[in-house]
């Protein structure tokens, strides 16, 4: 059973899982499908948070749960409940879970020099936040940690995922360049130099990652990540070779240098990069894509979904409605080129 199926992860996930030879139970709020399952994907309607029907879902034997949607301590005792039907799990976590030495993580970024400086590559063995209800990532925590405590009763593999792309997600980060290259935009701006990084996982790799684990089950946490981290600089750059445009960067050092100019979705004052030995140790995990390989999809997707539309913010509502304000604030930022051209002549990199 996939829980959550109909999602950005859960659609590619069903996909690998029925391939691979498991005869699959796609759960979601809908009970939808996707063309691209194949037609022996059975699907049923389930409100996750709704412990009796969820009972109900699993039944009374069920060799493997994906779930997608777990958030909180209460879908941790949702398993302990249901531990004894289930042979074995794999759970979306996140890399929020994080904290570095000096007590930050995501949940501090938005504070003065709150951004977290994790090692790099970052282990699973690094320090977390404390489990609780307050935000995402204390979310999470309490989750891994009510989960994990069920030992031998219910295998779990948590999957700590960085920003997951591919088509279907409302909050893409994707949507910063794609939309920018569609309304005819020639140059850009990105702080920190242009070398942030926050590392990327392709929703085929974290079906990969998926299908591994359920083909060897275990109590465990891993990193879930891409082959590589490309930088903000990068991931402009392979977006434009995808929709075949040219594109003029300017690079500011530090931080944005000026509201709503030079931020984007990847946009960290320090680097997020996952260690992925312990998955490729543990479960023999190999990429099937890159984060190159695997964009015509998603821009594909994200021009689709914006074709027609006088306002970017009817079809992607989440990420109107997120921290970094105006993501297309183009008067912003040709009001700061213009000072900057008078003050210094222009340049770019």
């Amino acid at each position: 059973m996939v829980i959550g199926a109909t999602g950005q992860t859960g659609r590619v996930t069903v996909k690998a899982l029925a391939e691979d030879g498991w005869a699959v139970t796609a759960a979601s709020r809908g009970a939808g499908r996707d063309a691209a399952w194949p037609g022996d994907v059975r699907t049923v309607r389930l409100d996750r948070e709704d412990d009796a029907a969820l009972a109900e879902a699993v039944g009374d034997d069920v060799d493997l749960v994906v779930d997608m949607v777990a958030f909180t301590a209460a879908h941790a005792r949702q398993y302990e409940a249901l531990a004894d039907r289930i042979g074995s799990a794999v759970v979306l976590s996140s890399g929020a879970v994080y904290e570095d030495e000096w007590g930050r993580s995501f949940d501090t970024q938005e504070e003065p020099d709150g951004f977290p400086r994790y090692p790099v590559p970052l282990p699973e063995s690094q320090r977390t936040v404390a489990p609780g209800d307050s935000t995402y990532g204390t979310r999470k925590i309490a989750l891994e940690r009510g989960l994990l405590a069920l030992g031998e009763r219910l295998p779990v593999t948590l999957l700590r995922a960085g920003a997951i792309h591919g088509p279907h997600c409302h909050a893409s980060r994707e949507l910063y360049f794609v939309k920018r290259n569609l309304d005819g935009r020639r140059t850009r701006v990105l702080a920190h130099g242009g070398g942030s990084r926050f590392h990327p996982v392709s929703v085929h790799n974290l079906a990969e990652l998926v299908r591994l684990a359920a083909a060897r089950p275990g109590s465990r946490v891993l990193n879930a990540g891409d082959p590589e981290a490309p930088t903000v600089a990068e991931i402009g750059a392979a977006i434009d070779a995808v929709m075949g445009v040219a594109t003029e960067t300017v690079t500011v050092p530090g931080a944005p240098p000026a509201p709503n100019v030079g931020d984007t979705p990847w946009s960290t004052g320090h680097p997020v990069v996952y260690d992925m030995s312990a998955a490729e140790r543990e479960l023999g995990y190999r990429a099937v894509t890159t984060y190159a390989d695997s964009l015509k999809e998603t821009v594909d997707w994200l021009a689709a979904r914006l074709a027609g539309r006088d306002d970017w913010r009817e079809a992607f509502p989440k990420m109107a409605d997120g921290p970094l304000g105006d993501l297309f604030d183009y008067a912003a930022e040709d009001d700061w080129l213009a000072l900057r051209t008078a003050r210094t002549g222009g340049g770019s990199t």
